[in-house]
C-alpha cells in the first residue's frame, strides 16, 4: 500500500491536467449511504423496491410515495464533505485538478470548494417547478409536507436524472472534453458498472490511468495504478 501511495504521489506531481470521476463511494465516508453494497439503498426493503421508486414512471404514477423515500433516503444537506472532497478542492485551487466528473447528486463537491464539477446525475440542491420552471432550493423541497408544489401550482420536480430518463447533453459533452484533454485520471469510489456514465473512461488518452475502489473493477486491467482501498485512507496521504 505504501508504494502505491509513493506511485500515486509521482503521477500526480508529475501531471497538470488531472480530471477526477468518482463514484457514491466517495460520499459514503460522510455518512452518505450507496446504493449497491450490502448496507446500500438497493439492499433495504420497502413497500417498492428502489430501483422502481428512483424510475420516472413511478414518479409521474405514485408522486406521494417518491417523496417519502426521496426525503428520508437522498436528503444530503445534513451531510458535510469528506477528506477526498476537501483533498480535491485543494487540488483544484492549485491548479492541478481541472475538473471533477460525478454520478453523485450530493452536492458535497461543492461544498467544499470545488469549481468545476460535472454532475451526471443532477443534484438534489437544483429542483424546478414542472409547470412554469421556477428554481426551488433543496431545503423548500425537503422540508415541504408531501408534493412540493411551486405558487403557480405545479409539482416542483429535482434536477436528478431517475431511471427512463437520459443523462444532460452539455453535462455528457463537457465530462468527455475533460478526460478526452486529461493527462491524469483518477477514478475512485465506483464500481464502473452503471451504463453510460462508466464508458466515460474509454474517452481517456492521457498518461496515468488510476483507479481507487475498495473492490476490483472491470476496467482493473486498463489501468496504470490500482488500489483497493478506502478513498479517506488514500487522500490524506497524498495531497499536501
Amino acid at each position: 500500500m505504501e508504494n502505491k501511495i509513493e506511485q500515486l504521489k509521482k503521477m500526480i506531481n508529475d501531471s497538470n491536467n488531472i480530471v477526477f470521476f468518482g463514484g457514491a463511494g466517495v460520499s459514503t465516508e460522510s455518512g452518505i449511504p450507496d446504493f449497491r453494497s450490502k448496507d446500500g439503498l438497493y439492499n433495504q426493503h420497502y413497500k417498492y423496491p428502489p430501483e422502481e421508486i428512483l424510475s420516472h414512471t413511478f414518479f409521474m404514477k405514485h408522486m406521494n410515495e417518491f417523496y417519502t423515500f426521496y426525503k428520508d433516503k437522498l436528503n444530503s444537506l445534513k451531510y458535510k464533505p469528506n477528506i477526498t472532497h476537501l483533498k480535491l478542492a485543494k487540488l483544484e485551487h492549485q491548479g492541478k485538478l481541472k475538473a471533477i466528473v460525478t454520478q453523485n447528486i450530493d452536492g458535497l463537491h461543492q461544498k467544499a470548494g470545488s469549481k468545476v464539477v460535472y454532475e451526471l446525475h443532477g443534484s438534489v440542491l437544483r429542483n424546478y417547478c414542472m409547470k412554469c420552471n421556477k428554481f426551488y432550493d433543496a431545503d423548500y423541497v425537503f422540508n415541504s409536507e408531501g408534493i412540493p408544489r411551486c405558487n403557480c401550482g405545479g409539482v416542483i420536480k429535482p434536477d436528478v436524472v431517475l431511471y427512463e430518463e437520459g443523462l444532460d447533453d452539455t453535462t455528457v459533452n463537457n465530462s468527455i472534453t475533460a478526460i478526452e484533454k486529461a493527462d491524469m485520471l483518477i477514478v475512485a469510489g465506483t464500481s464502473l458498472m452503471v451504463y453510460p456514465a462508466s464508458g466515460l473512461i474509454n474517452y481517456f488518452k492521457g498518461k496515468y490511468l488510476v483507479l481507487i475502489n475498495r473492490s476490483s473493477t472491470p476496467y482493473d486491467h486498463m489501468a496504470d495504478l490500482v488500489i483497493n482501498a478506502s478513498l479517506g485512507e488514500v487522500f490524506k496521504q497524498i495531497i499536501d
